[in-house]
């Protein structure tokens, strides 16, 4: 299990590092990271990100499940979203979930959604990938999680854009955990109860995943 906790904590005061241009897929480049959102307060993206997959590693690892992280700390830069990507294709992942959290400037904007590739460009973009966002979709809605009232439908947001999704070759979904700009999902999101919450219900949709069928 390949786990991508979202952006990093050094990358906005090395610009030049994450503004050059890497592959996306479908013949396209992107910047090679962001620095991400953050609450209205400050509470940044990238420390919910990685405080989210390090609970949600813990508990796999418990079961017995390997886990890899995209980035070992919440310190460095990047790394870039290639790279990102090649990490869960050099492990022959079961699944690789990235880790995010939304930054909508209008304040009743709230929910989840989760992205996959489409159109796919191989095997494992379609029914695999779709599968594994399907299934983070339907746990944590029966967790208690609202999906996106402004981004997707009914949770799904399939897109075409996003490098870390078009460049892999294992199944691969990316949530977005809610909206940082929102007071309510912002309280969650900065208490640690609140964070342990989303990392049960991503660890749940995960061991749902790979549960034989």
């Amino acid at each position: 299990m390949v786990l991508d906790p979202g952006h990093n904590g050094a990358n906005a005061t090395h610009p030049a590092e994450i503004n050059k241009q890497v592959p996306a897929g479908r013949g396209e480049t992107k910047p090679c990271n962001t620095t991400g959102t953050s609450t209205n307060a400050g509470y940044p993206e990238h420390e919910f990100t990685f405080d989210v997959a390090q609970r949600v590693g813990a508990e796999l690892t418990a079961k017995g499940i390997k886990v890899i992280y995209t980035r070992p700390d919440d310190t460095g830069i990047g790394p870039c979203v290639d790279k990102r990507a090649e990490t869960g294709n050099k492990a022959n992942a079961d699944a690789v979930i990235s880790i995010h959290a939304d930054g909508s400037n209008a304040p009743n904007a709230h929910g989840f959604h989760v992205s996959y590739s489409s159109p796919p460009l191989n095997e494992e973009q379609g029914p695999p990938s779709t599968n594994l966002a399907k299934t983070l979709r339907d746990t944590l809605t029966n967790a208690g999680f609202e999906t996106s009232t402004y981004l997707g439908k009914q949770g799904l947001a399939p897109r075409a854009d996003l490098a870390g999704l078009n460049l892999s070759t294992r199944p691969t979904a990316l949530i977005e955990c809610g909206n940082m700009r929102n007071p309510t999902e912002a309280k969650k999101m900065t208490t640690p109860e609140g964070r342990q919450k989303y990392a049960k219900a991503i660890t749940q949709a995960i061991e749902t995943y790979l549960s034989p069928q």
